[in-house]
């Protein structure tokens, strides 16, 4: 996983223990700094990824990865399609 940026109180780092996070958080815009901070360190822009390689890339930090698959792509951040068998990052 990639470095975890620091730069406030509500540091998205705080969310994390030993490379792994702790929790989701509730708080939809904590949710979203989360979401944004995962999609932009574990996936490159302009790269398809199988659904398999984007649940291995998430199983790195949460043990709940078919959830944070889910709020990418609810988020936007990951783009999904129809089939489900491919993904992009978004943007």
């Amino acid at each position: 996983m990639a470095e975890i940026r620091t730069g406030g109180a509500r540091d998205v780092a705080a969310l994390f223990s030993d490379g792994r996070l702790t929790a989701v958080p509730r708080k939809q815009a904590r949710r979203e700094q989360l979401l944004t901070h995962l999609a932009e360190t574990l996936f490159e822009r302009d790269r398809p990824y199988t659904e398999p390689e984007v649940n291995e890339a998430l199983r790195t930090v949460h043990d709940d990865w078919p959830a944070l698959r889910r709020h990418l792509v609810v988020a936007g951040l990951l783009v999904r399609t129809k089939d489900g068998a491919r993904y992009r990052r978004a943007g």
